[in-house]
């Protein structure tokens, strides 16, 4: 497992029944994590004074309580990078923290004028990642609220006169547009979810769609390509799944290094340590 330990805004503080308590800078929240089945808070006394908690319903989704009232929106650091958090409606912050370890990646990976394309690209850390290196990057994600959201990270961390283009769009139909028009990326970059919808309500379903989708993708893959990276956290889907998927589709193109792990981060303070995903990575020999 690769742990994320230099984010210095992002902790755990602790874990127990179902939730974590975490401090996100200087804002304290508890979210469900289907993950942490032990009963046994080990610091209890740190739960009593909380911005906010979020409550699972019975019914699916849930809803907040927030106790700090002025509470709307706020920023963390991560090196030289800042993000915008709020609270959504899905217990979501806008930032998956065990990223941070793909973000440190790219350092070794991507050089000024490289080509990024981030797919599914949510808030846009990773594409705020590949600007601050010195590359251009093309972000899609189906939800105009998350490209908007994309903009702002982009602006906090000074980048926004950098080269990057934000599409509202489905991922499978703009992948196969892009193969059309002849364009060709070094780094490409998936965060599928494991159901969506696109732009135009189209369904995602990654165990009938991630496939194909990665199969197009070989035809999107530059000279100088260096590197597609596949993150998933889909419960029951195997790393190995990964893998298998990129030997089936790009490495049977180009060989290469396939490698996949989990991803996780370690609770303050403790031995614990809570599993946030899996990963796996296809790059160039």
């Amino acid at each position: 497992m690769k742990l994320v330990n230099d984010f210095l805004d992002y902790e755990i503080l602790d874990m127990a029944n179902g939730e974590k308590l975490e401090r996100w800078g200087n804002v304290t929240l508890v979210r469900p994590d289907p993950e942490i089945i032990w009963p046994v808070k080990t610091h209890p006394e740190l739960w009593d004074n909380v911005d906010a908690h979020y409550y699972r319903s019975n019914k699916g989704g849930g809803t907040w309580e927030v106790y700090n009232k002025k509470l709307d929106s706020w920023t963390i650091n991560y090196k030289d990078l800042t993000f915008n958090l709020k609270l959504m409606g899905f217990k979501h912050t806008g930032l998956f923290p065990e990223q941070a370890y793909n973000w440190n990646y790219l350092d070794n990976v991507i050089k000024p004028g490289d080509k990024v394309l981030n797919l599914f690209a949510y808030t846009g850390a990773a594409s705020v990642k590949a600007l601050s290196l010195g590359a251009s990057v093309v972000h899609v994600d189906s939800s105009k609220g998350m490209i908007d959201w994309a903009k702002e990270n982009v602006k906090a961390s000074g980048l926004e006169d950098k080269p990057i283009r934000f599409l509202v769009d489905d991922c499978i139909k703009f992948v196969k547009r892009e193969i059309r028009r002849g364009n060709k990326y070094d780094v490409i970059i998936l965060d599928p979810p494991s159901f969506g919808r696109g732009s135009n309500g189209e369904v995602w379903d990654i165990n009938k769609d991630l496939y194909p989708l990665l199969n197009d993708l070989c035809e999107l893959l530059s000279d100088n390509v260096k590197m597609v990276l596949v993150n998933s956290y889909t419960t029951g889907l195997s790393k190995t799944v990964i893998e298998d998927l990129l030997n089936l589709t790009v490495n049977k193109k180009i060989p290469g290094t396939i490698e996949s792990d989990e991803l996780g981060i370690k609770m303050k303070d403790s031995n614990l340590i809570l599993p946030c995903g899996i990963y796996a990575r296809w790059t160039k020999l």
